[in-house]
Parts: C-alpha cells; structure tokens; sequence
C-alpha cells in the first residue's frame, strides 16, 4: 500500500515539471551560441584593427587629420590629408629610407672619395631618419609636418604636373607614383610661395620685412672655421673663408670671380644677412629669425674621423637648446626661424651609415625653414636654393658686362663634359657619356676631373664658355654645382635625372624646364636606346639661341650670390630672391 502510493507520487511528479525551465534552457543555449558568435566576430574585428593600426599612423597637424600609411616598400609614410590627396611627410617618430622613388642611381652607394672633387662635391645617402632621444622644446601643442597641397594647386596644374612627371620616371608601383606626384605636389606648395614683387624698387622696402640675427656663441659657427687646415685629410680649407667666404680672387677671369668652395653657402649669406638693410636688432620688430649656425661646417670636420654618433650630433643639439631658452624660438614654435645648411639634406639626416648627423631628424627642426643646396623632396620645409658659383658681382655694370660677353661669345663645341667615371658605380651613366663624347672629337669635348683638371675653375667656366650644351649627369648625389657654372656661362645643361634640378630649385628656376635645358632620361642612355652627342646635333641654331638668350639675360643674374656689399638696382640676385621668399613663406604660414 505504501509503495503504491509512492509510485503513484513519483509518476504525478514527473508530470507536473514546470514547462518554462525547458524554454528558459533552451534561451540560454540560444543567447550563448549567439555570444559566442558575435565574441569571434569581435575578436577577428580586433585582430584586423591591430593589422591597420600597425599599417598606418595618424597625424593631426594644422587641424588637417591626415591618415598615413607606412609599408615595407614605401617607408616614408604615404598621408590621405583630409579633402586632399596624398601627401609625403615625416614625423621623427617614423622611419623613411631613401627607396622611397625605388632608383638606387638618384643617391648612390657611400663613397668616401665624394668630397675631393669640388666640381661635384656632394654626398649621396640614405634618405632616412633617425629616432632622436634629445630633449623635446615646447611647441605650443601646434606642430607641422605637412601643408594641404590640394588649397595650391589647381585641376590644371596637377593635370600638367602628372603629365611632366610621367615624362620623366615611370614610377614601377602605385606607390611610387604617389610618392612621384607628391614631390610635384610639394614643389608647387613651396612655388606658392614666390615673391610677387615684380620691380625692384618695391622689394627694397623693409617695412614688415626685418630680419633678426642670433648672436649665437662662436662655438656655433667662427669657431667652426678656425680648423680649417685640418677640415678634410686632402686640402687646406682656409683658402676658400676668405673674402666673406666667397675665396680668393681669380684674377684673370675679371672682376667679381673668385676660388667659391661649392660648401661656402653658410658663411656667404651670414655675410648678407648681417649687412641686410633691413636688419633690425630688436626681436618685436622681426618677421624672420636667421640661426647663424654653421651646421654644414659641423658636419664636414667629422667626416673623416673617427668619432661616435653623439660627437656628430653634439653641437647641433646645443644649439638647439640654446634655441629653446629663448621666448622668440617658442613663440611660433620655430616656423619663423631660418636655418642656411651649405651642404645637401641627407648629410643632415643619418640613418644606418655613420655619415653625417641626424640634426635634420630632429624633432625641434621641423617647423623652422632650412635653405640647402640639395634638398629632401618630401619636406616642404626644405628648400634648395643655388649652388655658389664662382661669380660674386658687386655692380649691374659687372652682371650686364658678363651677359654680353656670354651673349656674344662664339661656341665651338656642340656639347662638353667636366666630370669623372663613377666605374663601382653599376647605375651611373657617365662612362657611357664619356664614351659617346670621345666617339665624335669634333662637337664632344671631355674634362676628366678624375686627374684633377677640374680643380683649376678657370678650366671649367672656359669649358662652359665655348659650349652650346653641357652634359649634367648625377654624381654621388642628384645636384651639381656645374649646373649653375654652366648655367652663367650660357652654356645650355642637359639633364639626365629631375632630382639634378627640376624637383629642387623651385624659388630659382622656372616650372617650364625647356626654355633653359635639354632632358634626356638616364635610362635610355644607360640602355644604349640613344645617343646624347646626336640627340644635341638635331637641335637647330635658333633653338639654342633662345635658349641661351632666355638662360643669360633672365635666369643669370637670380642664380649668382653678389658680393656682400653689392648695390643693384636694376637686378636682384639669388640672395635676394630667397630673401623675399622667405618673407612671403613666414607670412603665410605664421
């Protein structure tokens, strides 16, 4: 009777189970399978923010987001500027390399031997920065990498430059022609910035133009020359830092000629500046401010000695700091200071070489406006300006005698070239050069700088004159002081490679390449698809004489540095031209 009951109970339990512990269970298992789901989603969503936030970096400058994208290819960061098209510029937290444009012939492999011939005294290198572990100066939370290109440049400029500049380089990748068109893109931000001050009797006013000189502690720069004799292992330096740095007279070349050393540019316009008109010795009253710092010096006096990284980047971050104390460097974080480095950017900018120093990866030195003789194509803060020449007038009577005599001057030979073979060189194309140039004796004549022809500039500047064309191929670097001792000469320079000058000297020669020079792209020579010496024959007589007409009586007197006590009235010189450029930038950007 009990163990009935009991059964009968224990059946009656399994039928009264409450129905909603099984939908409870069942939404239990439903709410955690989809969990599950959306945990894995979130998880690959994770792992695939992790892979674009190691692919790009984001910039916030000038209140232009910019988003940049780093790859193994393209180690300069490609930046998408809000409402503008890419971009190319660094940080000093990111690292760059020179394969950027992917044609190791643009820069050349580390050659010791670069600096002893002063007709083509440059440095090739790595395009690239270094980490810097230096102080940090206060910048008003505001600092600059980059401009918006896109507010400069219009539909039809941009049409024209991808046009010339696929005339010039096939870019091998998408990325290289990004980094190609940017180059152009930046050439036609710092041509925006051009005086448009058209008459000379305008630009002498020096209202909103005064200029403020650091007087910095001679460590800085006099000191620097006092080792002259020492400098470099195969000449004695001293020569050259006489007569304001402009060297000593080459008398029988004429008036305003003198031994420049192609390094020269720091000490010649720190001599301009400081007898500028419009110098002013109160800092409220300054539009520009000129650090009077020898940095190229700095770097040349340990290039061939053995010291360590810290020794070559000592001075350029005392400087600094001495900069950092001062109200007027913190005031506009820099972007009103001007730096003149008479040597070309990349011995500025160390990377995995010991060469030179890394001043220019600096942090501090972004903002400030630096004039060098070969500059980095993606700093728009860099600017190139002039190699020195030999010539330094003092008059308009010494500029209008040498344009005549230029002007008038027969010309014997069809084509010239002063320079040397680069043989452990496997990109340089000069051998080639040299053997076209030796194939026709009567319209080629060869200087072989390599026996130290070149070292007298009287053999050069008379080579030029007797020229129609002077070949300009690239050296341990892309530039060339011969381009501008052709270029006063009247003699008509022939191109190989943009990076020579097209892509550089945008405040000193014109957008139109052709009216003062001859492309001819390095490649076709290099491949034998073309033969320079006859390439130049099919050029007609009036052809070269519009050239020339063009290149002496309106690109001369803006491509030579006059003397430090020059009075012209009727012409501005490549001192000038930078100087009202300058003032144009700062107004602009400040």
């Amino acid at each position: 009777m009990v163990v009935s009951v009991l059964m009968r109970k224990s059946r009656s339990s399994k039928k009264t189970v409450d129905p909603r512990i099984f939908f409870f269970c069942n939404n239990l298992c439903s709410i955690f399978s989809r969990s599950l789901y959306y945990l894995t989603l979130l998880i690959v969503i994770f792992f695939f923010l992790i892979y674009l936030w190691l692919s790009f970096t984001t910039l916030i400058s000038d209140n232009v987001l910019q988003i940049c994208v780093l790859s193994r290819k393209l180690n300069d960061p490609c930046c998408l500027a809000d409402g503008s098209k890419p971009v190319f510029q660094k940080s000093t937290n990111l690292t760059t390399k020179s394969d950027v444009i992917g044609k190791d012939e643009a820069f050349g492999d580390e050659n010791k031997s670069r600096d002893k011939n002063l007709t083509d005294y440059s440095k090739d290198g790595d395009m690239g920065s270094i980490q810097s572990s230096t102080f940090a100066t206060e910048t008003s939370g505001d600092r600059v990498y980059g401009v918006n290109v896109i507010s400069v440049v219009d539909s039809k400029t941009k049409n024209k430059s991808k046009e010339e500049q696929d005339d010039y380089i096939k870019p091998k990748s998408e990325e290289e022609g990004y980094a190609l068109r940017a180059v152009t893109k930046y050439l036609q931000v710092q041509r925006s910035w051009i005086s448009t001050r058209k008459k000379v009797e305008n630009s002498r006013s020096c209202e909103g133009k005064g200029v403020f000189v650091y007087d910095l502690p001679t460590k800085f720069n006099r000191d620097l020359l006092v080792d002259c004799i020492d400098m470099v292992p195969w000449s004695n330096m001293c020569k050259f830092f006489k007569n304001d740095g402009f060297g000593e007279p080459i008398e029988n070349l004429g008036q305003g000629w003198f031994r420049t050393h192609q390094y020269a540019l720091e000490t010649i316009l720190h001599s301009r500046v400081l007898k500028h008109p419009c110098r002013v010795y109160n800092e409220s009253q300054a539009k520009i401010f000129y650090v009077p710092f020898y940095g190229g010096f700095d770097v040349l006096r340990w290039h061939f000695k053995n010291v360590s990284n810290d020794v070559k980047d000592r001075l350029g971050i005392e400087v600094l700091k001495w900069l950092g104390s001062k109200e007027s460097w913190r005031r506009n974080a820099g972007k009103d200071h001007v730096f003149v480095l008479g040597k070309i950017s990349w011995d500025f900018r160390r990377n995995k070489l010991s060469w030179g120093s890394s001043f220019l990866d600096m942090q501090e030195m972004q903002n400030p406006t630096k004039l060098l003789i070969e500059r980095h194509p993606w700093e728009v803060n860099d600017i190139a300006i002039p190699h020195p020449t030999y010539f330094h007038p003092k008059t308009d009577y010494d500029i209008i005698s040498w344009q005549n005599k230029m002007s008038s001057k027969p010309r014997r030979n069809l084509v010239s070239f002063a320079g040397g073979a680069r043989p452990g060189n496997p990109n340089s194309i000069r051998s080639t050069l040299i053997e076209q140039c030796t194939l026709f004796p009567d319209q080629c004549r060869f200087l072989n700088c390599s026996d130290g022809s070149c070292d007298k500039p009287e053999n050069v500047i008379k080579l030029f004159q007797d020229s129609e064309f002077c070949m300009q191929p690239p050296g341990d670097s892309p530039t060339r002081k011969s381009v501008f001792d052709s270029l006063i000469s009247g003699c008509i320079p022939v191109m190989f490679d943009p990076y020579t000058a097209y892509y550089q000297y945008a405040w000193h020669l014109p957008e139109d390449h052709k009216r003062y020079s001859v492309y001819i792209n390095q490649e076709d020579v290099k491949e034998k698809r073309v033969n320079v010496v006859e390439k130049l024959m099919a050029k007609t007589p009036r052809e070269r004489e519009d050239m020339r007409s063009y290149i002496v009586q309106h690109l001369l007197p803006g491509l030579v540095y006059g003397d430090s006590n020059a009075t012209f009235d009727r012409f501005r010189d490549a001192f000038d031209i930078t100087f009202d450029n300058l003032i144009e930038k700062i107004n602009k950007l400040v």
